[in-house]
């Protein structure tokens, strides 16, 4: 089940580096569908039980930490899909792959949203 959105801010610390960012990065996301497959915190479970669809936000920082380019081929995958037969988050997340989002979210969200999720610091539970 997707945790509503006054419900995550009331119970976590700050998410992200910069913390102000946290409450527009979350409402941009929930009025994107991001929420409806990604959870910010690892662990969290869908409604079924099962891992969610996409993986969670502060595994994806962890993995893409540093890497040179990760902010525009994330934002790219947000906008365009990606390959289910490239599927590198097998075993964390039930989904196969990322639908494009290009209906969602312009492109310019789409990239603030990836630079806020890259900005989570891995394995701190908020």
């Amino acid at each position: 089940m997707v945790l509503p959105l006054a419900a995550l801010l009331a119970s976590c610390a700050a998410l992200a580096a910069d913390p102000a960012q946290d409450k527009p990065m979350l409402d941009l996301a929930n009025h994107a569908g991001c929420m409806t497959c990604h959870h910010v915190e690892p662990g969290a479970k869908g409604p079924d039980g099962l891992p969610p669809i996409g993986p969670p936000w502060r595994d994806v920082s962890a993995k893409y930490k540093g890497q040179k380019g990760a902010l525009e081929q994330l934002t790219q995958t947000v906008m365009k899909g990606s390959n289910p037969y490239d599927s590198h988050w097998k075993g964390k997340a039930s989904g196969l792959a990322m639908p494009p989002n290009a209906a969602a979210i312009k492109e310019a969200d789409a990239r603030k949203l990836v630079k806020w999720i890259l900005s989570l610091e891995a394995g701190k539970k908020s």
